[in-house]
C-alpha cells in the first residue's frame, strides 16, 4: 500500500494502490487505478445503480461472496481482485446467459465495432454457445418517431429507462412484462416525445436502440470522429461528429462537466447533421455589369482592395453562427472602413430543460455565438437594414426573407457567405466561406465559455474560413498580415481584443475556458464512462 493520504480512502485494486474520496464506488476507484471493470447497467451519468447485469462482480478479500462493484463504496484498506478465477468465471457465466437468445446479427447491426457485449464476449473467448435450442425472436418496434428498438438484441440493462426517469424526469419508458418475456416499451397510451430522448441510443451498450436515420448508413470503423461543439443553440454542448464520405451521419454528446455532462438535445443532433446540405457558393464572384462572374482569390482580393479603398461609411451585418475569429477580423475590416457597430439576427425557439441536470437546456437562442457577436460590438436586431450611405458588409447571414432589392443603393453590398439567396445576388462581390463543420475556430456560449471546435468536413470548391478570407483581405489593404490556421487566428484575436485577453489555443483544450470575469455554472465532475 502506498503512503496514506489524509481525507482519502486507500484501497488496492489488482495489486495497484489507489487513494480516492470517501463514497467513491468501487468501479470508479478501479478506473483511477487503470483497471476497467466490465459493466452494462452502470453509467456514470445516471444516478441509480441497480447492479442488475451482474457483469461487474469482483472478489473482495474478507467477503464470502462476489460483490457488484457498481454499488459497493470503497472502505479503508479494501483489497479487490477483478481478475480472480471466481470473478472471471462469474463474468463468463453472465455473458453466456446474455448470449443464449441474442441474435447472431453482428454483420448487420449498427453497433458492431462499438458493442460492449461483442467486446466482452471476444475478450473472454466465448465464441461458441452450448445452447442448442432455437433462439426466441422478439422482432423490433418503434419507441419514438426516430428511434427503433430491436427487442431480441436487448440485454435489459435498463440504462434507457433510468435515463428517462432519473435524468430526463420522464417516466414514459418502462420495462414491460417479467423474466424472459421482458422488453422495453412505452407506457400504454403515452408517446416518448422528450427533447432529450436521443440519449437513450447513446447509453445503450448494445445495438438494441438505434436512430432510424442512421440505420445501415455506416460501420464504426468506416467513420472519422471529430470533437466539436453543437451549433444548435447558445448552450454549446460538446459533441463528436461522425463523418463518412464527407457527410455528417451521426452526432453524439462528448463529456464536458462544465457544459453538458454526458448529454445533448435532439434538436442539436438533427441541426448539425443537416447543416451542410444544400447548394453552396464554391468560388469568388465579382460583379461585371448585370452578372456575377467567377474569379480567382487573387483577383477577388485585388478587386476588393480597390473597390473598398474609398469607402468611409456603411453598415455591417453578421451571423451568430460565425466563429469568434471570423467576427474579430470582420469587426477590424468594418472599423477600417469607418463602420462602427453592426447587427445580427437571432432565430428563437422554445426552451427545453433536462430536469436531472437543469444547467443543460435547449436554449431559446438558436445559435452558438450570439455572446461572441455581442463581445465584438454587434447588437441583436429584429430586422436587417442596408446602409443608407457607404457599403453594406454581410458576414454569414444568408439574408433569407429579405427583399430582393436589398442593398442596391449607395455603394452596394460585399457578401461573405456560403449560400446565395435572392437578396445576396445583389452583391458587388461574393466571397465563399466555410460553414461551421468545415473549419476550426472558437465560439462563446451563453455563459461566457469559449470553446474550440474542429474541422470535420472538406469545404466545397475553394471556400475558406471567414477568418482566413478577412485577414487576407485586410493584408491586401495594408492592415496586418494574413493568417493561415485557426491557432494563429485565435492568437491574433486575443492580442487585438481585450474581451478575449488571457485565452490561448492550448489553454482552451477540448473543454474550453471562461471569458475573464464570466461566472460559470458548476456541473458535478463525473468519472468517464
Amino acid at each position: 500500500m502506498s503512503e496514506e493520504r489524509p481525507g482519502l480512502v486507500n484501497v488496492t485494486v489488482d495489486s495497484v494502490p489507489v487513494a480516492v474520496p470517501p463514497g467513491t464506488r468501487l468501479i470508479e476507484a478501479a478506473e483511477r487505478a487503470g483497471v476497467v471493470i466490465p459493466r452494462y447497467c452502470y453509467h456514470p451519468g445516471i444516478p441509480t445503480r441497480p447492479a442488475q447485469c451482474r457483469v461487474c462482480l469482483v472478489e473482495i478479500e474478507g467477503q464470502a461472496k462476489l460483490q457488484p462493484s457498481c454499488v459497493i463504496t470503497v472502505q479503508e484498506g479494501m483489497v479487490v481482485h477483478t481478475q480472480s478465477e471466481e470473478a472471471s468465471q462469474a463474468r463468463k457465466s453472465v455473458i453466456e446467459f446474455l448470449l443464449l437468445n441474442h441474435p447472431l446479427d453482428c454483420p448487420i447491426c449498427d453497433a458492431a465495432g462499438q458493442c460492449m457485449l461483442q467486446d466482452y464476449a471476444s475478450e473472454t473467448g466465448q465464441l461458441k454457445s452450448r445452447f442448442t435450442d432455437a433462439k426466441r425472436v422478439l422482432g423490433r418496434d418503434r419507441v419514438a418517431d426516430d428511434i427503433l428498438y430491436f427487442a431480441d438484441r436487448c440485454i435489459l440493462c435498463t440504462r434507457c429507462v433510468r435515463f428517462m426517469r432519473d435524468v430526463a424526469g420522464d417516466d414514459t419508458l418502462i420495462v414491460a412484462q417479467r423474466g424472459h418475456k421482458a422488453y422495453i416499451d412505452t407506457f400504454p397510451g403515452k408517446d416518448l416525445e422528450n427533447e432529450f430522448r436521443g440519449n437513450i441510443v447513446d447509453v445503450c451498450p448494445v445495438g438494441a436502440l438505434v436512430h432510424e436515420d442512421f440505420l445501415f448508413k455506416a460501420r464504426a470503423w468506416d467513420m472519422d470522429s471529430t470533437p466539436s461543439v453543437c451549433p444548435g443553440c447558445s448552450t454549446g454542448c460538446n459533441v463528436s461528429m461522425d463523418v463518412i464520405e464527407n457527410q455528417i451521419v451521426r452526432v453524439k454528446p462528448r463529456y464536458n462537466a462544465d457544459v453538458n455532462s454526458y448529454w445533448m438535445c435532439d434538436y442539436g443532433r438533427s441541426h448539425l447533421v443537416m447543416s451542410n446540405r444544400g447548394l453552396r457558393v464554391e468560388v469568388p464572384l465579382v460583379r461585371a455589369g448585370e452578372r456575377l462572374e467567377a474569379v480567382s482569390w487573387d483577383e477577388a482580393f485585388a478587386w476588393l482592395a480597390e473597390a473598398l479603398g474609398d469607402v468611409r461609411s456603411g453598415g455591417a451585418i453578421v451571423s451568430p453562427h460565425e466563429s469568434n475569429e471570423g467576427l474579430y477580423f470582420f469587426s477590424r475590416l468594418a472599423s477600417t472602413l469607418g463602420i462602427e457597430g453592426g447587427s445580427y439576427r437571432l432565430e428563437r425557439g422554445s426552451e427545453a430543460e433536462l430536469k436531472g441536470l437543469p444547467q443543460l437546456k435547449l436554449r431559446a437562442e438558436r445559435a452558438p455565438n450570439a455572446r461572441g457577436a455581442e463581445e465584438f460590438g454587434f447588437g441583436e436586431a429584429e430586422s436587417l437594414a442596408a446602409a443608407t450611405s457607404g457599403c453594406t458588409l454581410v458576414l454569414g447571414d444568408e439574408l433569407a426573407g429579405i427583399p430582393e432589392d436589398f442593398a442596391v443603393e449607395a455603394d452596394g453590398m460585399i457578401y461573405f457567405g456560403s449560400r446565395l439567396s435572392p437578396a445576396s445576388r445583389n452583391a458587388r462581390a461574393v466571397l465563399p466561406i466555410t460553414t461551421f463543420a468545415e473549419m476550426s475556430g472558437t465560439v462563446t456560449n451563453a455563459d461566457g465559455r469559449v470553446q474550440r471546435f474542429r474541422q470535420a468536413l472538406q469545404p466545397p470548391g475553394v471556400a475558406r474560413p471567414a477568418w482566413m478570407v478577412l485577414s487576407r483581405l485586410l493584408a491586401e489593404m495594408g492592415h496586418g498580415e494574413a493568417v493561415l490556421n485557426a491557432q494563429d487566428a485565435l492568437d491574433a484575436m486575443v492580442s487585438g481584443s481585450p474581451a478575449m485577453a488571457g485565452l490561448s489555443w492550448e489553454g482552451l483544450g477540448d473543454k474550453g475556458a471562461p471569458l475573464p470575469g464570466a461566472a460559470q455554472p458548476a456541473l458535478a465532475e463525473e468519472p468517464g464512462s
